[in-house]
């Protein structure tokens, strides 16, 4: 037995991003006592979607609730110390706010960029819709004859140092009391509509009041193991360090290519990535690169939007897994409506990272409260999973 008790109030599957912001925001409920216990079969956590992060965040959504969770998210970067309760170790976190630009070519996803900058607007987010020769002026590198307009928003959007917040979130949460167990959770009982508790690999049941499926690209088999069905899958994201020849005079927004290629000054490198041409699932530990798809994909579109980008050094390459939410790439979150303590937190694909302080503090005052008291976050209920209903979207990468 690798745990400390045999019963918990609260029991997180999956100690990555989402499992330590849920259990350090548990903390943070007054009148919550609860003892808390994440389950993490690998504490290197060296495939963790969490791991390969490019800890970018943006309020350039479609949807509100999306902006609304993003414009937490920038708050809580912005103002991390004192929310970690201004500990003398805890470090300041800085968001570079070199903003997204989303690139149009055609006048169908240039009015779909004005409608979103109007909704983004009206909740305060600072994007503003830019012609091609606003663009040319303020980003005279970008080759622009394809392109019908952009987005953008120098406004709390950008980059930060996700690792350092995952970090701290994990120290906060052990030393206010939850415990972290090197273990594998290998089966999930269930008496009617409720989890009881989980077995062990290493041996033993444990019991719990709650349980909280935060198992990233394994959260389909998490839930599973309860009878329950998720449509989410692990899928390759490439992503590349690369020096330039000849840098740019000014920093490169996190700029979406028309062709779904994004890129972004990263210190005094560049930082490139994106999907692969052919994208299926794949294994959980599948990790293998195409290593032709930087010449063959990206290295090409990439000197083709920004010709200073012909002469480029490739520094570092890394592979990825998005959890996939192959029903609508929005987050699955909350309880299952049949099995009322088993809270779904799944199904980011890509989104998750600058999510995390929002939907971890919102699952925190469910398990809490039994409600959500900062953000309204029932549009990303598994109801609608179960119903096929799309959560609309526009803006996904």
């Amino acid at each position: 037995m690798t745990t400390q008790h045999q019963n918990y109030d609260v029991i997180i599957v999956g100690g990555a991003i989402y499992g330590s912001s849920v259990a350090w925001w548990l903390t943070q409920m007054p009148g919550f006592h609860g003892r808390v216990l994440v389950v993490e079969k690998d504490p290197t956590y060296e495939h963790a979607a969490t791991s390969h992060t490019n800890s970018c965040i943006r309020q350039q959504f479609s949807n509100k609730v999306n902006i609304g969770v993003s414009q937490f998210g920038a708050e809580f970067i912005k103002n991390f110390r004192r929310f970690m309760g201004d500990h003398p170790e805890v470090p300041e976190l800085v968001l570079q706010s070199y903003g997204y630009m989303y690139l149009a070519d055609t006048p169908e996803f240039a009015e779909t960029l004005r409608e979103s900058q109007k909704v983004q607007a009206s909740l305060g987010a600072g994007t503003k819709f830019m012609t091609r020769d606003e663009i040319a002026a303020d980003y005279p590198f970008y080759r622009l004859d394809d392109i019908l307009g952009a987005n953008h928003n120098l406004l709390d959007e950008g980059y930060f140092d996700g690792g350092t917040m995952f970090d701290w979130f994990k120290r906060m949460a052990r030393k206010n009391g939850v415990e972290y167990a090197h273990d594998e959770v290998t089966a999930i009982t269930r008496d009617s509509n409720r989890v009881t508790g989980v077995t062990l690999k290493s041996g033993g049941f444990i019991a719990c009041g709650v349980l909280v499926n935060t198992a990233g690209t394994r959260g389909a088999l998490v839930a599973q193991m309860a009878g329950l069905d998720i449509p989410i899958e692990p899928r390759r994201r490439y992503t590349y360090i690369f020096d330039a020849s000849h840098p740019l005079d000014r920093d490169l927004p996190l700029t979406i290519d028309p062709t779904g290629v994004h890129m972004r000054t990263d210190g005094r490198y560049y930082l490139a990535g994106g999907p692969p041409d052919d994208d299926p699932a794949v294994d959980f530990d599948d990790f293998n690169a195409d290593h032709g798809l930087w010449e063959e994909k990206f290295w090409p579109i990439i000197a083709t939007r920004i010709p200073q980008f012909e002469e480029i050094k490739l520094i570092n390459m890394w592979v990825g897994h998005y959890d996939y939410n192959k029903l609508d790439q929005n987050a699955i979150v909350g309880p299952h409506p049949e099995v009322s303590n088993f809270l779904f937190c799944n199904g980011f694909s890509g989104h998750g990272l600058q999510q995390s302080p929002a939907l971890g503090r919102g699952l925190a005052e469910h398990i809490a409260y039994g409600e959500y008291r900062s953000l309204d976050l029932r549009p990303f209920y598994v109801d609608r999973v179960l119903r096929g209903e799309k959560f609309l979207e526009k803006a996904v990468i």
